[in-house]
């Protein structure tokens, strides 16, 4: 399947009216299990991404060149369409130009850009900082006039929940939206009041990460205008449980053949 018809995959999710949960990849072999299960498409986070290029914890240390290849080897595996978080878009507004042109090249259907002050400052405590409205309407602004395939969805997202309340999250969500972005991805919400709230005041797509609790009900979501709803990143979490388990038991004696593994 050609890029386009993967972006133009996406965009129909997004059009819809059903919410979906995307599955979780982080490579190939991951990205080609989703496609086979019937995943819709396929999510490739910047944690998970230094997880599998670094082998190191989401510190925002993972360039995007290293991120941009992981990416083209799972886009070169088969059609799932795969929609990226690419960070704060490793810098300022160019960098962010600079972001978009290297993972279109790469072959995403899809990507968002965050509002949130990355790395961390010191002293921040793991608490973050938004950077201003005006400086993230330039982000997305950026990022939409990098992009050269029209069909690239690019989607907005802000920690403005967590870090700023509800009133900060439906001013952002409106600005990127009348910035132009397709989507707007809502990190932390965690009830279906927040979601009603941020609906009622903006028109555009809608995509929650790690959404739980009440915010598991699929038919709600689809109707409150969420199309995309992430269930974590358990595949990646799982695949590292099994190789140390494996690796155990060989270290500690036991026999290749007593093992349940699969054979390619």
């Amino acid at each position: 399947m050609s890029n386009n018809r993967k972006r133009l995959a996406i965009r129909e999710i997004l059009s819809g009216k059903e919410c979906i949960h995307p599955g979780s990849v982080y490579d190939t072999m991951s990205a080609r299990i989703a496609e086979t299960i019937g995943f819709e498409m396929g999510m490739f986070a910047g944690s998970i991404a230094s997880g599998t290029v670094l082998g190191a914890p989401d510190l925002i240390v993972l360039t995007l060149t290293e991120f941009a290849q992981q990416i083209h080897r799972i886009c070169r595996a088969g059609d799932l369409s795969l929609l990226v978080d690419a960070d704060h878009g490793y810098g300022n507004a160019l960098n962010v130009r600079r972001t978009v042109e290297e993972l279109e090249t790469a072959g995403v259907s899809g990507l968002t850009i965050e509002d949130t002050v990355l790395p961390l400052s010191f002293g921040s405590a793991g608490e973050g900082n938004l950077i201003s409205i005006e400086e993230g309407v330039g982000k997305m602004k950026a990022a939409l006039s990098a992009r050269q395939d029209p069909t690239l969805c690019i989607a907005g997202r802000s920690s403005a929940l967590r870090f700023g309340g509800l009133e900060e999250a439906i001013k952002r969500t409106k600005a990127y939206e009348q910035a132009g972005v397709d989507a707007m991805f809502l990190a932390g919400a965690q009830t279906k009041d927040e979601v009603l709230a941020v609906r009622a005041e903006t028109t555009i797509p809608l995509i929650l990460g790690g959404a739980g609790g009440e915010l598991s009900d699929l038919d709600f979501l689809g109707k409150a205008g969420v199309k995309v709803a992430l269930q974590g990143h358990l595949s990646f979490q799982a695949s590292i449980k099994a190789v140390y388990d494996t690796m155990k038991s060989l270290r500690d004696g036991v026999s290749p053949g007593d093992l349940s593994i699969i054979h390619f």
